[in-house]
């Protein structure tokens, strides 16, 4: 049981919450003693939680907890791994490319399309992929992840338009805490994050938020040579085991991207 995550989590998640009655409140959300009515459970236990301390609640009252915070899925995942009741992951080779998403995504000709690891190793990329975003499966260590890149290397968001990057950071930031929560082998999620809160300022800022989210469906920009600013949907296919996604662009402009992308050259934008 992580009390000190845990503490925080219930505060940023009670405090995010919007009181039925609204009267005059000194602080924001719910106050201690609805949360605690809304789980049935007594405001003594629910603040001793709040404050880092009493003992770790049982499955019961992490699932009713969650409800009484209206919490999301993945947050309600990432509640109960926090107070240690995480069912057992089925360990898998996380780079072994999952056969249903390997088919969908040969399958695709005029949609970029790319399969990533929960902590966005890339795995496989399509033709178009390939030549919107370049060779994303080269790279070795914590720079595998385009989590960690966009936090820790400048140059990862050079085909990005500046006005996204707040709301690509912010996505991003919610999916490592969600993807942590999902990994077999917690080691990797771990270090990296150490090395984000060590090295990132503006991850830090984002980490103390406690948003947990898996990208589910996302709309991003990119800046070709050629094309110029190209804006997506972005649809997200999880694997059955959750451990890998598929996620395909399509150009919310409706146009073909093979006939966008006039280029020419593969992997045009390589950084």
């Amino acid at each position: 049981m992580n009390r000190d995550e845990l503490a925080d989590f219930l505060r940023q998640r009670r405090a995010a919450l919007t009181p039925v009655h609204r009267t005059a409140r000194r602080t924001r959300g719910l106050r201690r003693e609805e949360v605690a009515e809304r789980a049935y459970i007594s405001i003594d236990y629910y603040t001793r939680l709040e404050q880092r301390r009493g003992p770790r609640p049982s499955p019961e009252v992490a699932s009713a907890l969650a409800r009484a915070l209206d919490l999301t899925v993945d947050e309600r995942d990432h509640l109960f791994h926090l107070i240690g009741h995480n069912p057992p992951q089925q360990t898998t080779d996380l780079d072994q490319i999952d056969p249903g998403l390997r088919r969908v995504l040969h399958a695709l000709d005029g949609n970029p399309a790319m399969i990533m690891s929960n902590l966005a190793h890339t795995l496989l990329q399509n033709p178009l992929a390939l030549e919107l975003f370049g060779d994303q499966t080269h790279y070795t260590g914590l720079e595998r992840s385009g989590y960690f890149r966009w936090f820790m290397t400048p140059q990862e968001r050079s085909i990005y338009p500046a006005d996204i990057y707040a709301a690509q950071s912010a996505t991003y930031a919610a999916a490592v805490r969600a993807a942590a929560d999902q990994e077999p082998d917690p080691t990797e999620a771990e270090r990296m994050i150490a090395t984000l809160l060590a090295g990132s300022a503006e991850f830090r800022g984002l980490w103390d938020n406690h948003e947990v989210r898996l990208c589910r469906q996302e709309t991003t920009s990119l800046l070709h040579p050629t094309a110029g600013r190209i804006d997506f949907d972005c649809e997200v296919v999880f694997s059955p085991d959750r451990l890998q996604r598929m996620l395909v662009f399509t150009a919310r402009n409706g146009k073909d991207l093979r006939n966008l992308i006039t280029s020419g050259r593969p992997g045009a934008l390589v950084r």
